[in-house]
């Protein structure tokens, strides 16, 4: 513990550090909209395709990089890929015979925001 003195300041309601769930409830559109990503990456192999995009060297895959680490055939990447277009989750783009795929950081952002909570002290006999 630091012995410079001091209390650590009292954060209100609008600090950077709480959720936006924390302050307020989720509106109906919103929470229609989170609930899409998070059911996308319910799935093993789409959390596990995103993971593979996302720490790809240059932040962006090709989908021929994609296909080899499953053992689900090349249409069932494709539907999975699709899903996480659709819900936001990530970009593509068509170059040649390949269609690269990047995951875009905003959905992220908006669904690590949500998950975000400040510390709240343990509770007695928790």
């Amino acid at each position: 513990m630091s012995k410079q003195g001091g209390l650590l300041p009292v954060l209100g309601p609008d600090s950077a550090c709480c959720a936006p769930m924390v302050r307020e409830p989720l509106g109906e559109e919103a929470a229609a909209e989170l609930s899409r990503m998070f059911k996308a990456l319910s799935d093993p192999v789409r959390l596990r395709l995103l993971s593979l995009i996302a720490s790809h060297e240059g932040g962006e895959a090709c989908v021929c990089d994609l296909i080899g680490p499953f053992e689900v055939s090349q249409p069932t990447i494709s539907h999975h890929l699709k899903v996480l277009r659709e819900t936001g989750l990530v970009g593509s783009e068509r170059r040649g015979t390949w269609v690269y795929y990047w995951v875009l950081p905003a959905a992220l952002e908006k669904l690590s925001a949500l998950l975000r909570t400040p510390t709240v002290p343990a509770q007695a006999g928790a």
